[in-house]
């Protein structure tokens, strides 16, 4: 690794154009290559001799020990995740869309904090006091929580022009014509979130005001926008703004839309602009109706996909054994945990000669309701004895279409056969992945702490954003038996050495990371740099630690 000073003079010989970059050699297929690891043309003078030095030493760091009274060697901040993470958002062309001002480093620093350890703003701040935040994404000037904050203002107000540049980076004049759209909610923690509504809870937290949420996918499940909605918003109600983002802000003008059933209804096809089509699933009833109508028959469903059409409406049949097999288990486990609560009501009535039979029965009752086993069982009393009693006739009408599905298109047959349309439709899988991911253990966007509606939004964006990066770790990182959350603890052991040369300024030496680190490197074909310039950037937080904490940690 080698520092290379560029100049470009014109004829008077006065320089019009000068750099400086860290660059490195390496051999691709037996050819002498080189590659450019940083830009240091904005770098002091000090700094650049500083890292002149390190790098000459970089062999042995304790050469430059024996320089008494002239450098200073001190135990530097992790670079490891850092500079991973911050690569793979390179690579992504997530830096390019934010913008290498002060307002997009912010906010690729809020994208690469929320992958390494998810958290409030102002743990992202704590955050960069430990990592080399500053000194990888060359940021100059200090910041706290509140800049953090203010930023999420900035990336809101600049939302659409961001998912743009990064589509168009990614695909260039290469638009898709398939999308995946699906919603999920997040819930709240307090009152006065500025899309707070009670409604359909996916999280199963009662008591919990909500935000919907949309995300837009391309044909590979990578994420092309995301949308926040009132909490009580319902899912067809989501759908148009997409479609107008599809055709408006990324410029598609032959699109197939796939969603879910429940969010594409006649509405909503009604409302589709020319060429637009659209790929969806028929909830049961109205499998039910065609089939009353004998527009289809039992006996097409079958493991092997099959296909009829009604009316220029294309429907692809199916029944997967196994998600048959799996509903018929928990039926049997209802059942079970059924007969189960009359024994123990029984007993009660055995042991409690006053009891009353129409009150247990009630309670029965309301426990095969909570179950939603009304159809085919029954809870019959004589005298003093309860029973379940399962009606047959019912119970085979009510499996009758168990693992069964049925996909709806008005694509013809020619733009897309049976097979293709099935398989589009089951890569909504790929985004109901990305919801797991960031809802949870992975990037942990709920609960949602922010309030306004700028910040909110922003939030949303924010761990997009991240999961993309993330995403990109797990392709990479399959072969290795660790998960990314174990991946970035490991790079994050990797420390650099802060050296002081005095009156010369300082610099990050990075050591040669350990066989384990470089393995996860190399997966994501990156380089560390050997030494990275020490901006000493002042990165503060305004809330100070709790008195509580500050007596525990005593």
């Amino acid at each position: 690794m080698h520092i290379v000073e560029n100049k470009s003079t014109c004829k008077s010989g006065k320089t019009i154009y000068s750099s400086i970059l860290l660059r490195e050699s390496f051999r691709e297929e037996g050819k002498v290559k080189k590659r450019t690891i940083a830009n240091l043309s904005h770098c002091q003078p000090e700094e650049i001799a500083a890292m002149k030095l390190a790098l000459k030493h970089k062999d042995d760091l304790t050469n430059l020990g024996s320089l008494k009274g002239s450098v200073e060697l001190e135990q530097g901040l992790s670079v490891g995740a850092v500079w991973t993470v911050y690569q793979v958002a390179k690579n992504l062309g997530i830096e390019n869309a934010l913008g290498t001002d002060f307002s997009g480093k912010l906010a690729l620093w809020q994208v690469i904090a929320r992958v390494i350890d998810q958290g409030s703003r102002l743990s992202a701040v704590r955050l960069a006091q430990t990592q080399a935040a500053c000194d990888a994404l060359d940021i100059r000037r200090g910041f706290d929580e509140n800049d953090l904050y203010d930023n999420l203002k900035w990336l809101e107000r600049n939302q659409e022009k961001i998912e743009r540049n990064l589509f168009l980076a990614r695909r260039n004049n290469n638009k898709p014509q398939i999308f995946l759209y699906d919603v999920t909610s997040s819930y709240l923690e307090g009152e006065f979130n500025y899309f707070g509504e009670y409604g359909y809870n996916r999280d199963k937290k009662k008591g919990k005001k909500q935000i919907v949420i949309g995300l837009l996918c391309d044909e590979f499940g990578d994420p092309v926008s995301t949308e926040v909605f009132p909490g009580n918003t319902q899912d067809p109600k989501t759908f148009s703004s997409q479609v107008r983002k599809a055709a408006k802000v990324f410029g598609c003008e032959k699109v197939t839309i796939v969603g879910d059933r429940g969010m594409i209804k006649s509405a909503q096809i009604k409302d589709l602009p020319d060429e637009f089509h659209y790929i969806t699933a028929i909830t049961k009833p109205q499998i039910d109706s065609l089939m009353k109508k004998g527009v289809m028959q039992i006996g097409l469903f079958d493991k092997n996909v099959c296909e009829v059409e009604d009316n220029g409406i294309r429907y692809i049949l199916r029944r997967n054994p196994t998600r048959a097999l799996e509903v018929q288990e928990v039926r049997l486990s209802k059942q079970g945990s059924l007969e189960n609560f009359i024994q123990k009501k029984n007993g009660y009535l055995q042991e409690h000669p006053r009891a009353k039979v129409s009150v247990a029965k009630k309670e029965i009752e309301k426990k095969i309701n909570a179950l939603k086993v009304g159809k085919w069982m029954e809870a019959k009393v004589q005298g003093r004895v309860a029973r379940l009693e399962v009606n047959a006739q019912a119970l085979k009408e009510e499996s009758m279409l168990d693992g069964c599905y049925v996909i709806k298109t008005d694509l013809t047959k020619e733009e897309a056969d049976k097979q293709v349309v099935h398989d589009r439709y089951k890569d909504l899988a790929l985004v109901e992945k990305a919801f797991r991911d960031c809802k949870t253990v992975v990037l942990e966007a709920r609960p949602i702490f922010v309030r306004t509606e700028e910040s909110t939004r922003a939030h949303i964006l924010v761990v997009m954003l991240a999961y993309m990066v993330v995403r990109k770790l797990r392709q990479a990182w399959e072969e290795f038996d660790l998960t990314v959350e174990e991946g970035l603890n490991q790079l994050s052991t990797l420390c650099s050495t802060e050296v002081k040369v005095k009156g010369q300024g300082s610099c990050l030496k990075i050591p040669q990371p350990r066989k384990a680190s470089q393995d996860l490197l190399k997966a994501l074909n990156i380089v560390m740099p050997a030494v990275l310039p020490h901006r000493e950037v002042n990165v503060v937080t305004r809330k100070k630690l709790t008195e509580q904490r500050k007596v525990f940690e005593k």
